[in-house]
């Protein structure tokens, strides 16, 4: 029986917090893998004046997971299309693997705001919910049953890490080598 953790997100750019996330979670729990899920159209996030092309997330998060046992990026939410529900995703997984384990991994400003995510109530009964603590969120959780896992708190967003591009500063050692080497090629921020 699989073990997987779903941990999705807009990935714009992919950061060395997210991977830190992700490798800690699935040693915490004992997971198969951990997928990086990289939405297609972010319903939170329409407002957003910017947002790098899904292709371009998704090439971003295979470059930075390259390497790394047991995490790996997904392309679920991108290949179904529309706009991206967390409620649809963990149906697709399920669908797959019906018999399997699924962990959907948090960060704690999400889950605090989980009970105004689309059939939020259904995503308890798919996959356990695992919440990681983020600054400036610490202690928010979800209305749901959840577990909590300690990770490195870095004090990183991919906003910040878009601003700073925009800024001119370096993005050496925020983001991983590999996927920074694609958003130069690709002229994607700053």
């Amino acid at each position: 029986m699989s073990r997987i953790g779903i941990f999705g997100g807009t990935f714009d750019p992919v950061h060395v917090g997210h991977i830190a996330v992700a490798v800690r979670v699935r040693a915490a729990l004992e997971l198969d893998r951990v997928e990086l899920v990289v939405a297609h159209e972010p319903w939170q996030k329409l407002d957003r004046p910017r947002l790098s092309p899904a292709q371009d997330r998704l090439a971003m998060v295979e470059a930075a997971a390259e390497g790394i046992d047991g995490v790996v990026a997904s392309s679920v939410e991108i290949d179904r299309g529309g706009l991206t529900y967390t409620v649809d995703t963990l149906e697709a997984y399920r669908a797959a693997d019906p018999d399997g384990s699924l962990f959907l991994v948090l960060g704690s400003d999400a889950a605090g705001a989980l009970h105004t995510w689309h059939r939020f109530e259904e995503i308890a009964e798919m996959a356990e919910v695992v919440v990681v603590d983020r600054p400036g969120a610490m202690g928010e959780r979800p209305p749901v049953a959840h577990r909590v896992v300690d990770c490195p708190l870095v004090d990183l967003s991919s906003t910040q890490v878009r601003e700073w591009a925009d800024a001119g500063q370096p993005l050496d050692g925020l983001v991983p080598p590999a996927a920074l080497a694609y958003c130069r090629q690709k002229r994607l921020y700053g």
